[in-house]
């Protein structure tokens, strides 16, 4: 799939809903309201180049056989509104490092060392009930100038506007002490709530893993942060 073709969101919509058809339901209202995941930084490395593949399969590049190394992640959530009411039609990025940790943008250190075949970066549209569906790898931690936590980088966008930028960690790696990041979410529950945990996926005969991350956006577009 090409990032610059004219009919990317309904096929980025059907190949989300065909993925995850089977995995959401769609329940009622939330008792309480759920917990807003929190804002976090963009950080320096957005793509400046977008690969030239951006779709939800972060594994395999256009149409190539060779599928990029690391350990295979089905990572499923579902976009929520600030009382727990799912939100579809809704853009989700994701971009990370390759599994050495160095990321698609062209200022990344090591860039010449970088898996050509990982795309690093994918969109999804949210269906029905909200949900969205990537097939990635397993974060691993990488090293700037500060080393990081094993992330994963999320934006949602909403009717061309931008609702939230956050980022998702593995729940109980031993960097997410130290992560500066991580640390600044000082509510409890709200940093709970992007410790993510990577677990087997049953019957998987290649040894994947599934990671659920579900997202609460507010009412209203995020202001200008500054990285």
């Amino acid at each position: 799939m090409r990032a610059e073709h004219p009919s990317l969101a309904c096929r980025l919509l059907l190949q989300c809903l065909a993925l995850t058809a089977g995995m959401f339901t769609v329940g009622g209202a939330f008792a309480a309201e759920p917990t807003r995941t929190p804002r976090q930084t963009q950080g320096p490395f957005y793509p400046n180049r977008l690969p030239p593949d951006t779709d939800n399969d972060l594994l395999i590049v256009n149409d190539s056989v060779t599928p990029a190394a690391g350990k295979v992640t089905h990572l499923t959530g579902r976009i929520l509104g600030p009382a727990g009411e799912p939100v579809p039609n809704a853009i989700v990025e994701i971009w990370q490092v390759d599994h050495q940790g160095i990321y698609l943008h062209t200022a990344s250190p090591n860039r010449e060392r970088r898996d050509e075949n990982f795309q690093g970066f994918g969109r999804c549209l949210t269906g029905p009930g909200g949900e969205y569906y990537f097939r990635t790898i397993k974060p691993v931690p990488y090293a700037a100038g500060v080393q990081r936590a094993p992330h994963i980088h999320v934006i949602v966008n909403k009717g061309g506007q931008r609702m939230l930028t956050t980022q998702l960690y593995v729940k109980g790696h031993p960097l997410n002490e130290q992560d500066f990041v991580l640390k600044g979410i000082r509510d409890k529950a709200a940093r709970e709530s992007v410790l993510v945990d990577f677990t087997p996926t049953a019957d998987s005969r290649i040894g994947g893993l599934t990671a659920r991350f579900d997202i609460v956006i507010g009412k209203t577009p995020e202001a200008p942060l500054e990285d």
